[in-house]
């Protein structure tokens, strides 16, 4: 598989580390946090299809990427790193 860094190009994976599934972490001070909480940390979906992903590229750039990969091809169909991606949202 390979993932297209927006520094270093198209790298193979081997050069990433994955951390799982792209999540936004619960906000502590919100009402019912305790069972956002634990829904962040040990509960994941299980998709078929496009699914966006954390990778750390570890031997590269040390960029966090959020990939979107389509579970049933493996296919990588965008890369983004993930302070543009908080930026924006």
């Amino acid at each position: 598989m390979r993932i297209p860094c927006p520094f270093c190009g198209e790298r193979d994976s081997s050069e990433f580390t994955y951390l799982g599934e792209a999540l936004r972490r619960p906000d502590p001070a919100q009402p019912g946090a305790a069972a956002q909480f634990f829904e962040f940390v040990y509960l994941r979906k299980d998709p078929t299809g496009p699914h966006e992903e954390l990778w750390y590229h570890e031997r590269g750039c040390s960029s966090w990427l959020c990939v979107t990969r389509d579970t049933r091809t493996h296919e990588i169909l965008a890369a983004r790193v993930v302070r543009e991606e908080l930026a924006s949202s």
